[in-house]
């Protein structure tokens, strides 16, 4: 039986603790779906704390570990596409088809074609924005609303969600090997900064990659 969730649920030292005294399979699968939907939730505290565990105790499996973060990672992302299917798409297109909307230059055409560059382009978008941080939970939402198809989006969604997790597996298994688990929070939080700040630049150099593209000259059309 899970102890009590934290009251300082926010309170990340707390919480962390919670993670490495609850420990196990189903509550990394439950906490990434929690991380991956409607809720941010840290998945820093959850997938280095239980690796580290992995490899210093043995009870649990590293590569497990990431599978079920990865899975749990997706029911997550799933829970918003459809939340935003189902509710979300018919709100904005209810919108775009009012005067308020077409007072703000929004038509439904408009969103029509948002939804094919989307459903073109979504792919890309879907699993760079599963390693940005403040993005993970958000990518879903414009998946959702544009339709993009179902199985494109499960399978973008799981490559960047195993990407990420085993970025974070693999530093609880460095850190099982280098640091005492009396410093393991302290040193987490450390290289956490460190991928915020690296996820920050990946999405700052695919705005980059996309602007160019967007308004780049088109070279041939010139010499015509």
């Amino acid at each position: 039986m899970l102890d009590m969730i934290p009251l300082a649920i926010f309170d990340a030292a707390s919480l962390f603790q919670w993670v490495v005294d609850n420990a196990g399979y189903t509550l990394v699968f439950l906490l990434m779906v929690v991380e991956s939907s409607f809720i941010p939730f840290p998945s820093e505290v959850i997938v280095p704390p239980t690796a580290y565990l992995a490899c210093t105790k043995g009870d649990m499996n590293i590569f497990l570990v990431v599978l079920v973060a990865t899975l749990g990672a997706l029911v997550g992302a799933l829970i918003n596409y459809y939340l935003s299917l189902w509710i979300g798409r018919p709100v904005v297109y209810k919108f775009a088809d009012s005067r308020i909307g077409r007072a703000c230059l929004i038509t439904p055409e408009k969103v029509e074609n948002a939804e094919k560059y989307f459903d073109k382009h979504g792919n890309i978008s879907t699993f760079i924005g599963r390693l940005i941080p403040a993005v993970r939970q958000l990518i879903s939402i414009p998946a959702g609303l544009a339709r993009m198809n179902l199985w494109s989006f499960c399978l973008y969604t799981s490559l960047g969600a195993l990407v990420w997790n085993s970025i974070l597996a693999f530093l609880g298994w460095w850190l099982a090997k280098t640091v005492p688990f009396d410093a393991l929070f302290s040193k987490v939080e450390q290289y956490n900064d460190y991928l915020t700040y690296a996820g920050l630049a990946i999405g700052v150099v695919c705005v980059l990659i996309i602007l160019y593209n967007a308004f780049r000259p088109k070279g041939n059309s010139a010499s015509k």
